[in-house]
């Protein structure tokens, strides 16, 4: 933009000297960028790497982790995408709740594991009113919307509940997201459920950066499947996506409303997938907003030295601005789908 304005009216007798030059300078610039953009990567040692570590992508620096935290505090949104059942991504996710909270902050935690038919379950347990936690689980159909063990996430919903943090569910409720894996989306745009839950303003955006993305991944794990299941999955990824971005909007514009000339942040806890290169999530959030985010992603990983060249790969595609490594969880290295 400022060089579009600084050429709008070029002097003509110079005018074959200018671009030229100009574009010498530009295509020296940006190699100059690239250059140094590759040094920074490539002058971190791999065989430093270790669990806690904070690697900065877009460099490969390896940032001082309590530093890093501080900065935090400058964004609105902050992206946590964790291997599931990790509890050193939860122990992660604590340090940066913590830290927002002794800078002056109350951050809002957003997360995956609690769908949209759970919020007053969810608010009523957090307030510390009359439900008991199993009374919490069946209202909030953790069964239902998530399964698994509880006592995984559960150190996140205490803290919440400890410091007087509110928690937003991100997901679509999951019988919504099953009817479009069965039957498609233009189909379930017609039910009932759909309106009932406020999708029927809402466009479902079909990227076609992110539908590289998931579908490839979709049949890369669930290879042999018919082409039209393969449709409706992404379908339903779609959804799921744009109903977590529709619901961190919502939040922002409420900070905002609330407090526009004060430091409001949420803090977004999902699984790595709906971060990935900022497709996912955060694209569509930024869509939805009229005006800038300061908004970030950080990418949490458990580390052994048979994932160096994951870690790489992840490096060099940037999935995130941030990659956390942290200690293996108990249940292993993620699967990938090959």
């Amino acid at each position: 933009m400022f060089l579009q304005r600084f050429l709008r009216k070029p002097l003509r007798p110079n005018r074959s000297i200018i671009r030229p030059s100009i574009i010498v300078l530009l295509i020296a610039f940006n190699f100059g960028c690239a250059q140094e953009h590759l040094q920074l990567r490539d002058s971190v040692e791999e065989t430093t790497w270790q669990p806690w570590q904070i690697l900065e992508t877009k460099t490969g620096r390896i940032l001082s982790s309590p530093e890093w935290l501080k900065e935090l505090v400058n964004y609105e949104i902050v992206y946590l995408g964790e291997e599931h059942h990790n509890q050193y991504h939860i122990e992660a996710a604590l340090k940066i709740l913590d830290q927002l909270s002794s800078n002056g902050l109350q951050p809002i935690l957003g997360m995956e594991m609690f769908g949209w038919d759970g919020q007053p379950a969810l608010d009523e347990y957090l307030s510390k009113q009359r439900l008991s936690r199993s009374e919490f689980l069946d209202e909030v159909r953790w069964t239902q919307n998530w399964g698994g063990a509880f006592q995984d996430y559960e150190p996140l919903v205490t803290f919440a509940r400890d410091r007087g943090l509110s928690i937003r569910a991100m997901n679509p409720p999951k019988p919504l997201i099953r009817q479009v894996v069965q039957a498609g989306l233009a189909k379930v745009r017609d039910e009932p459920e759909w309106t009932h839950w406020g999708m029927h303003h809402e466009d479902i955006i079909d990227d076609p950066s992110y539908r590289a993305r998931i579908i490839n991944q979709i049949q890369r794990c669930h290879g042999g499947g018919h082409e039209d299941h393969f449709r409706t999955m992404y379908e339903a990824s779609m959804v799921r996506d744009e109903g977590m971005a529709k619901t961190l909007a919502a939040g922002l514009q409420e900070i905002r409303r609330r407090a526009p000339d004060s430091r409001g942040v949420i803090v977004s806890y999902t699984g790595g997938g709906h971060i990935q290169y900022g497709l996912p999530v955060p694209m569509r959030v930024a869509r939805r907003i009229a005006t800038p985010i300061k908004q970030t992603s950080v990418y949490m990983m458990s580390f052994d030295t048979t994932r160096l060249e994951e870690i790489r790969e992840f490096m060099r595609e940037d999935i995130a601005d941030y990659i956390w490594l942290t200690p293996m969880g108990k249940n292993g290295p993620p699967k990938r789908c090959r």
